[in-house]
């Protein structure tokens, strides 16, 4: 064991803990021959890059209901089928709500003078009737009352909604790697506490400030902006420098709730209409822009597939390998989440290509609906080990979940979850990349994906710590989440990572210690 492993376990274990899990991590086996084999293999012949091109360049954004997100489960279940994996297939869940695309959007300013609009369509909004063209009008009202007041004023105008905020000056690089100091802190965090949410990651971004009065959460503000016949809602979009970032539109709202045109504006563009504006000058505005819903099928789905377990004993308890297959839709959904795709995919790729054959199964799951609250995840936990009747057949028999959602950042560690015990496991398990800046465990727990679907229920699952790279300063739900983003040597490294801990717990003679009281997911 290294020193620095127990140097951090002097500060979050008690000595007794620390000493008995030292004497774990002594007899814990690392098939390093197989390991070694993985890296040459993924570093020689990898094929994560072109999996992330098919799922960004030519499906694109993957936004939960839309006829895209399906086209590529199709190619990703055909393409796992050609590799030979087995049992390949998708599990629905649902109803979901409403499928959306944006098939056309088109803005720009006329008067005083002509300029492109940087902007994106707020996913679920409504369609215009075809090109609009109306006057820009700010709208400060801090109340419902205060909005009826402007009755008669707003037919055919685009309102500015939000305030102006400061634009500062990128004095430092966007795009980071997480420091030795970084690292050092997170493995010397303390356990969490029972229920505590997301300690320690790369911060997932806020929303922009708005009035005090929020209209787009209002319905009967909507409907009434609806019946005033307004051109479209314009919102001051979260980011600068040309990046959009995008936030949730209502994929549950029925035909017969307020329908508006709703557009992220980037704040350069938003500020110049304002400014404008504030000088009593009219700002003309056009906008084409056509979305489509989709009512036909209101489930979604995940897409499952497997190598099968060899061992007589062991072949029906299974290893779990998972990423949100879902993205949003002003980029192609590339470092959130293909980039988590990809990797899992080419980690099944890797280990069926050298026909390695597991003591215990390892299923791959590829989930939906996780921008709208890890649905997809959390139906197929529901189904397969734990809902409201209680604990499962099936739940005992999975062995681990290990999920990839934090962008294209190299993996340099394992959050454990609060789960002590996995300590002296992971640290063996990464010995063989360790000098490749993978050595970091830390207790806390990291939230907003996946694997907390299987950890509310007492099932091992676990996130990997991330290089940051520019994930929440430039991509994450954003115009710029694209390929070139993509980290190539990070996302290679990354899928060696997961096909050898899928492989080790795979392999291990018994599964992965799990923590105390599971509890129902909702």
């Amino acid at each position: 064991m290294s020193m620095f492993a127990v140097a951090r376990r002097a500060t979050t274990i008690a000595a007794a803990l620390g000493a008995f899990a030292a004497g774990l991590g002594a007899q814990e086996k690392v098939d390093d021959a197989t390991i070694e084999r993985l890296k040459s293999e993924e570093m020689a012949r990898s094929q994560v890059m072109d999996i992330m091109s098919w799922l960004t360049d030519v499906h694109g954004p993957r936004l939960t209901g839309s006829p895209i997100t399906k086209a590529a489960g199709d190619w990703a279940a055909a393409t796992m089928k050609g590799w030979g994996l087995q049992n390949v297939h998708f599990e629905t869940w649902g109803p979901f709500g409403r499928g959306w695309t944006n098939e056309k959007f088109a803005f720009r300013a006329l008067t005083p003078h002509p300029f492109p609009i940087v902007a994106a369509p707020r996913a679920w909004s409504a369609s215009t009737k075809g090109k609009v063209t109306g006057e820009a009008m700010l709208v400060r009202v801090d109340s419902f009352a205060d909005l009826k007041k402007l009755a008669g004023s707003l037919k055919g105008k685009f309102l500015l909604v939000d305030t102006l905020v400061e634009v500062k000056p990128h004095m430092t690089a966007e795009g980071s790697r997480l420091t030795d100091e970084q690292l050092a802190a997170m493995a010397a965090a303390k356990p969490p506490e029972p229920g505590a949410g997301r300690q320690g990651g790369p911060g997932r971004p806020g929303g922009p400030f708005r009035f005090p009065f929020s209209v787009t959460r209002d319905t009967a503000a909507m409907r009434f902006l609806q019946n005033e016949g307004i051109a479209a809602l314009l919102l001051r979009a979260r980011g600068d420098g040309g990046i959009v970032f995008t936030d949730n539109g209502n994929p549950h709202a029925s035909k017969n709730d307020p329908q508006l045109p709703v557009v992220h504006v980037a704040a350069e563009s938003y500020g110049r209409i304002y400014r404008t504006l504030e000088k009593k000058l009219p700002v003309t505005l056009e906008l084409e822009m056509a979305n489509t819903f989709y009512d036909n099928d209101p489930n979604s789905f995940n897409v499952l597939a497997e190598i099968p377990g060899t061992d007589p004993a062991l072949k029906d308890e299974v290893v779990m390998i998972g990423g949100h297959f879902d993205s949003w839709h002003a980029g192609t959904g590339a470092t959130d989440n293909a980039a988590g795709s990809a990797v899992m995919m080419e980690a099944m790729r890797l280990l069926q290509s050298l026909g390695l054959k597991p003591r215990r199964t390892i299923r791959i799951g590829l989930w939906t609906g996780e921008e709208q609250g890890l649905l997809g995840s959390r139906a197929y936990v529901r189904r397969h080990f734990q809902d409201s009747t209680g604990v499962k057949p099936e739940q005992a028999k999975l062995a681990a979940y290990f999920n990839v959602d934090n962008g294209t950042g190299k993996i340099r560690g394992v959050y454990e979850q609060g789960n002590a015990e996995v300590a002296p496991i992971f640290d063996a398990w990464m010995g063989p990349f360790k000098e490749g800046g993978m050595k970091t465990l830390t207790i806390s727990n990291t939230g907003g994906t996946d694997h907390l679907s299987y950890d509310a229920v007492g099932i091992p699952g676990f996130q990997f710590i991330q290089d940051p790279v520019e994930y929440g300063t430039r991509t994450h739900h954003s115009n710029a989440d694209v390929y070139e983003r993509i980290q190539a040597d990070d996302m290679k490294w990354n899928a060696a990572v997961v096909a050898s801990f899928a492989w080790q717990a795979a392999e291990r003679d018994a599964k992965l210690p799990r923590k105390p009281a599971p509890r129902v997911v909702p």
